[in-house]
C-alpha cells in the first residue's frame, strides 16, 4: 500500500448545487411539509417550529424560482394562498427519505430540559461521539 495520498474527483457543480439549495437552512423542512400535500403557509409556519416570517418567504420564493414549489393563488374572499410542490419537488421525495432514515439513525434527539433551561447548550454538550471511527489499514 503507498503512503501518497490518493487522489480525489471533483465535485460535480450539479451535485453541489443540489445540495445547497435543499440544505439551505429551513429549505428540507419546508419540502418535507410540502410532501405532505398542498398547504397554506401558516400549515408550514406551524409545522416547522422557530422558523420565522421572514426566513420562510424567502424559501419559499427560492424553492418556486427554482421551479420546486407552485404558488397558488385561490381567489376566494379573502384571497387564499396555497403552496404545492411540483413534479420537479416531488421527485426529491425518495432522497428526503433516505435522509430521514440517516436522521433517525444518527441524529440524536436534542435533550429538552437543557434547551429550555439555558436556551443553548455547550459545545461540548452538542457534540455527539464519533460512532465508527475510520479503519485504517496498518502495514
Amino acid at each position: 500500500m503507498s503512503d501518497s495520498p490518493s487522489t480525489v474527483s471533483q465535485v460535480c457543480s450539479r451535485f453541489h448545487r443540489a445540495i445547497e439549495l435543499i440544505g439551505s437552512r429551513w429549505s428540507g423542512a419546508i419540502l418535507q411539509t410540502l410532501l405532505q400535500g398542498r398547504s397554506r403557509y401558516g400549515a408550514i409556519k406551524a409545522a416547522i417550529p422557530d422558523l420565522t416570517d421572514r426566513m420562510l418567504s424567502e424559501r419559499l420564493r427560492t424553492l418556486e424560482g427554482e421551479n420546486l414549489l407552485l404558488r397558488i393563488v385561490v381567489p376566494e374572499s379573502p384571497v387564499r394562498v396555497e403552496y404545492e410542490l411540483t413534479p420537479k419537488g416531488r421527485e426529491l421525495q425518495d432522497a428526503l427519505k433516505e435522509i430521514g432514515a440517516w436522521a433517525e439513525r444518527w441524529i440524536p434527539l436534542e435533550d429538552d430540559s437543557t434547551s429550555k433551561s439555558t436556551g443553548t447548550e455547550s459545545k461540548a454538550r452538542k457534540r455527539t461521539p464519533l460512532r465508527h471511527a475510520r479503519k485504517t489499514k496498518h502495514v
